[in-house]
């Protein structure tokens, strides 16, 4: 493992073998009865206390996470903040799974939501900590166990919440995590007849492979893949706020957020007073050791990454970027290109790092166009005072998330998903907890 701000080594994990895998399968398998067994308040109590241990070592966990993935300390303490809030939120759930009495002639007609068996959680490098609760915790609470892959960039902070759940009182095989390739434990969650659901974040070229793959057994699978975000900025709209929250919402963990609201959509004659507030916002975005307490930005995952996003932008219009650390490291400075044409290659991929394409739009109905004009749905915002038009737009732009006036994607008591390619299903608040599910129907005859 590398720290992404200096590139130094910060340790080593042995990759799990499928060997390994299975015997880690095997044991969650066996793990199920007793665990869909545990009265629901006592499973409950196990959450609970799994959560409060997870906050006695925030800053633990938070630390590891700058030192693994190079998020910011601010950042990273909200991480670990969420996986507490989300087991504290489904620790609510299974006194809470309640089915329901269907009025039918003859007899009595009621549902269960019974848990699936085993639950495969594959886990990207992005944000390892609060996507591997998203899976766990929902999963767990509707009386499952789980099987965990975190991405093989960054496993440190996962393999610790496991820890951390043993010290709760977990029994053995209820949680497990097993860091490893894609292609060997991955893949066995995909191939497993004993895994009975994938939940998978990542790109939308595997998750489609997942998907073809989990339906060879009728698998369940919730799939959070990529996004190509718009912030959608009207002329009516308090300008300098938008132009001031812009790079925050692209930027932030140095643009590596299916989220990020990427392609910046301003009304014609909003287009240039925008750039110029844009600017300053651009330029003062402090790009920092990640352990810095002022810090907003640190540095990208790996090398590799820093090359895919220079690749964008070396042939493309930039109007101005920040700046960043010199020296070890892989930095990149917040960076904002003009579009020429939506046929541009950085306004029509996911990037995947601090770049931010512009380009202006005339009126409502071009900027949905502009906005819907992707294969991706995951995110976006809206700026205008007009609540009407705020409106008509959130119906009208295919996003699975939006925010009007604001960038805010995730809360954990609401769903959050994707439309088209940016994926299937959702994770978070209620809806999550059916998912991992099947609904049982029984009528009982009282009929002599």
């Amino acid at each position: 493992m590398h720290n992404p701000a200096t590139g130094d080594v910060v340790g080593e994990v042995a990759a799990t073998d499928l060997a390994a895998t299975d015997a880690a399968i095997g044991l969650a398998a066996a793990a199920f009865e007793a665990w869909r067994a545990v009265a629901p308040g006592d499973r409950a109590r196990l959450l609970r206390r799994f959560a409060a241990v997870v906050d006695a070592h925030l800053d633990e966990l938070a630390d590891l996470e700058v030192c693994n993935s190079g998020h910011t300390i601010g950042n990273a303490r909200w991480e670990a903040g969420n996986v507490r809030d989300v087991l504290d939120y489904y620790a609510g759930a299974p006194e809470r799974l309640t089915g329901r009495q269907i009025p039918v002639p003859g007899g009595v007609d009621v549902t269960f939501h019974e848990p699936l068996g085993v639950v495969g959680v594959i886990v990207p490098w992005n944000f390892p900590m609060p996507i591997a609760g998203w899976g766990f915790a929902p999963a767990l609470a509707a009386g499952n166990t789980v099987v965990l892959k975190p991405a093989e960039l960054t496993p440190l902070t996962a393999l610790r919440l496991a820890e951390l759940g043993r010290e709760a009182g977990l029994p053995d095989g209820v949680f497990t995590v097993l860091p490893g390739r894609g292609d060997v434990v991955g893949e066995r969650f995909v191939t497993s007849e004993a895994v009975r659901k994938v939940c998978f974040t990542g790109s939308t070229e595997v998750g489609a492979r997942i998907m073809a793959g989990c339906a060879a057994q009728v698998k369940r699978v919730t799939l959070e893949l990529g996004g190509k975000s718009a912030n959608i900025v009207f002329a009516d709209a308090d300008l300098a706020a938008a132009a001031a929250s812009a790079p925050s919402a692209v930027f932030d963990n140095a643009g590596q957020d299916c989220c990020a609201r990427s392609r910046i959509l301003v009304q014609r004659s909003a287009y240039d007073r925008f750039l110029e507030l844009l600017e300053p916002a651009v330029r003062g975005f402090r790009v920092a050791d990640p352990a810095d307490e002022a810090a907003e930005m640190g540095p990208l995952i790996s090398a590799a990454q820093r090359d895919r996003v220079a690749s964008y932008v070396a042939d493309a219009r930039v109007a101005y970027t920040g700046t960043c650390p010199d020296g070890p490291g892989f930095w990149y400075a917040p960076t904002v290109l003009l579009a020429d044409s939506t046929a541009d290659r950085h306004w029509r991929e996911e990037i995947f790092g601090p770049v931010v394409s512009v380009l202006p739009f005339d009126d409502e109905a071009e900027a949905v166009a502009l906005a819907n004009d992707t294969p991706y749905g995951l995110s976006g915002s809206i700026w205008t005072r007009d609540v009407g038009r705020a409106l008509r737009l959130a119906r009208a732009v295919d996003s699975g998330n939006l925010s009007v006036n604001s960038h805010s994607s995730v809360r954990y008591w609401t769903p959050f998903g994707g439309m088209k390619r940016s994926g299937l299903g959702r994770e978070l608040g209620p809806d999550a907890l059916h998912a991992f599910t099947d609904v049982k129907n029984v009528f009982i005859s009282t009929e002599e």
